[in-house]
């Protein structure tokens, strides 16, 4: 068998291979959240939202009202130099994003069953 008949029938298997996965895997709602900031992000997302009436107020002032918040947690990033990891029950990250032409850092606490949502600070 020729070297270009062993790629063509390689290709082929390949193509038919990614098609199969396509139709497979295309309707379902599959995430890849390898890295750290992605993990963080999903498991706040994940859980009960409880926010502060500070943070409430200062959305207000803004006019933004708690879907900024969910907005920042899918597009945010989390500032893990910022943060406190360390502790034993709740770690407080830092999750910095922009709306509309507001950049917002907001302050979680990230428990074992809610996430509390205690400081909202806009960014020059």
């Amino acid at each position: 068998m020729s070297l270009f008949k062993r790629f063509l029938y390689y290709f082929g298997g390949f193509t038919i291979g990614i098609l199969i996965l396509f139709f497979f895997l295309g309707g379902k709602k599959a995430s890849c959240d390898y890295g750290p900031e992605a993990r963080t992000l999903k498991s706040i997302r994940s859980k009960k939202r409880v926010v502060q009436p500070e943070v409430l107020q200062k959305l207000l002032e803004i006019q933004l009202d708690t879907a900024a918040i969910s907005q920042i947690l899918t597009d945010g990033t989390v500032l893990f130099s910022e943060s406190n990891t360390q502790l034993d029950s709740c770690k407080i990250y830092k999750i910095q994003g922009e709306i509309s032409q507001n950049s917002l850092k907001i302050t979680v606490e990230n428990c074992n069953n809610k996430a509390l949502f205690t400081d909202l600070q806009i960014q020059e």
